[in-house]
């Protein structure tokens, strides 16, 4: 099981980490992770025993396909779920909404529904474009008919078709999926070779680099946007300012590493030649 990467979350989390082994030809080449609920309300005071964005945003690193379930009648979303959500940052493509239950309204207010979820979601999904929302009832009962109504039945049974497609794909675009997320690892590798270069570079020979150190950290987000407009790399590639702050401060700045242009020329060559190579060598999943 490729679950080792989890001892670092501790016995508080292990302790409450199960698994389960069914027999079914779709469980073959598909695991499902479910997480325990998010809190709201009055029960957020309580803090769990372990980090659970961090075992989230573990979990989503490594995942295909990420779906977030709301029902029409829990759209508010939780000081933790918007934690949850910050930590899929960098994962926008693999995340789909979920409406489930959506048979326990009727059509006009699943329209409103529908809308307030959508704005909601616009508040804490820092992103343009429109998330994919699957609308129905996803369980083994029949749908309520009298709820839905002819149009609801027709929209919940293609939706649902819609949700078991995408699931039935994921097997298929394993590989491309694999090589992109090596693809995001080099270059988010590269990106972090530049900024350590860089910041060991502004740090003064000899006198003051305990100030120098405490200033480039304060101007972190300044510092980005130098290595950014001098090496012309991707806004997008860059980490999260205040993730990467937080770890720098358990280094000194000045035993880092400068640059070694020939291992990110190397880096380059990877991108450019021998991964297009690589995808060659597969078919077209979907002829």
């Amino acid at each position: 099981m490729p679950y080792s990467g989890l001892s670092a979350f501790g016995t508080a989390f292990l302790s409450k980490f199960e698994c389960s082994q069914m027999p079914h030809p779709l469980l073959d080449h598909i695991t499902f992770v479910d997480t325990p609920g998010v809190l709201s309300g009055e029960k957020q005071r309580t803090q769990r025993s372990y980090d659970f964005t961090g075992v989230t945003s573990w979990f989503a690193a490594k995942s295909d396909l990420i779906l977030l379930l709301f029902d029409p009648h829990k759209l508010d979303i939780s000081d933790e779920f918007k934690r949850v959500i910050g930590s899929l940052r960098g994962q926008d493509d693999k995340i789909r909404i979920v409406l489930n239950k959506a048979d326990q309204v009727d059509s006009q207010q699943l329209m409103r529904v529908y809308g307030a979820l959508l704005w909601s979601l616009g508040k804490v999904l820092n992103t343009p474009e429109v998330m994919r929302v699957y609308i129905g009832s996803f369980n083994d009962k029949p749908i309520r008919e009298r709820s839905a109504g002819p149009l609801g039945m027709e929209l919940f049974e293609r939706e649902q078709d819609d949700l078991l497609s995408d699931l039935n794909d994921i097997p298929k675009k394993a590989c491309d999926r694999r090589i992109n997320e090596f693809v995001k690892r080099a270059r988010s590798a590269k990106v972090h070779a530049h900024i350590i270069s860089h910041l060991k570079g502004e740090m003064p020979a000899l006198m003051g680099k305990a100030k120098a150190q405490q200033k480039l950290l304060e101007t972190l987000e300044g510092q980005f946007d130098k290595v950014q407009k001098e090496m012309r790399l991707p806004a997008g590639d860059f980490p999260s300012v205040e993730e990467y702050r937080e770890t720098l401060n358990a280094y000194n700045f000045d035993r880092f590493e400068r640059l070694r242009p020939k291992m990110v020329q190397g880096v380059d060559d990877m991108l450019a030649y021998d991964i297009p190579d690589l995808l060659k060598q597969f078919s077209n999943p979907y002829q």
